[in-house]
């Protein structure tokens, strides 16, 4: 009885190894990228900081309100820029820690899916940064009251930047989600497009709830998010109709 529980234990064991072995190449990864840009920590923080800086009116500049800033915010950016670089090999050490125990035509779709969540993780962050930023900083900056001198914070400044990435890179993976819903049988893409009006209503709440509160921001968030749930479903279609064998039929 004791050998049989022995056993039965020891493949749980070993997962737990090979998790901790990939989370530690992980962790290797994103300190080497740090230790090779960190000399660099300063230009990063400026080039992050240019939609806003290239704004401000006249003499005005960005501010440091704490004694650390200065040093500690371009250290913290630079670290968030390493893990954001090392998210292919991130997604790679999931898919190689799971891909064991996947169908085959599990492991058709998985890839495809993987590098597509990549892709438009970066998408979501360079639309951020090249489209919505360019306009939200103008607004900001442009409806300040007469007589007040645009100084952000640096620091409050990142964490607006960080939320803002993280909220466009994640919303940006809105089709990803959707063809797996469709594709897993989960939900048929005939019932997802007649949700649409609650669809589109969830897009806003969550641009409301992820974006500083102004309209122009929401709406930059949320249509895109629609848009990207639309794509979803077209692809969604795609797949559940293109030839092989579904979830439930194994491998």
């Amino acid at each position: 009885m004791s050998d049989q529980s022995q056993d039965s234990h020891q493949p749980f064991i070993d997962h737990l190894i090979e998790l901790r072995d990939r989370l530690l190449r992980i962790l290797l990864v994103v300190v080497i990228l740090f230790a090779g840009m960190v000399p660099f920590a300063a230009e990063i923080y400026d080039y992050i900081a240019n939609p806003l800086q290239g704004r401000l009116l006249g003499d005005a500049g960005m501010i440091a309100t704490e004694v650390t800033s200065t040093f500690l915010t371009p250290f913290k950016t630079t670290f968030i820029l390493s893990f954001f670089i090392a998210i292919p090999f991130v997604l790679y050490q999931a898919w190689a820690f799971i891909a064991p125990g996947l169908y085959k035509n599990e492991r058709r779709i998985a890839i495809p899916i993987l590098m597509t969540s990549v892709v438009l993780f970066y998408a979501g962050i360079a639309f951020a940064y090249f489209v919505v930023f360019p306009i939200l900083f103008d607004f900001f900056v442009g409806s300040a009251p007469a007589g007040i001198k645009v100084m952000p914070d640096m620091r409050s400044y990142l964490d607006l930047v960080l939320k803002l990435f993280f909220a466009f890179g994640f919303a940006f993976e809105i089709p990803i989600a959707t063809v797996l819903l469709i594709w897993s049988g989960v939900v048929d893409a005939r019932v997802l497009a007649q949700k649409r009006p609650y669809v589109i209503v969830g897009c806003f709440l969550f641009g409301m709830l992820l974006t500083p509160p102004d309209v122009i921001s929401q709406s930059l968030l949320a249509l895109p998010m629609w848009l990207l749930f639309e794509v979803g479903i077209l692809f969604g279609r795609w797949v559940k109709s293109s030839p092989g064998k579904t979830p439930a039929e194994g491998g």
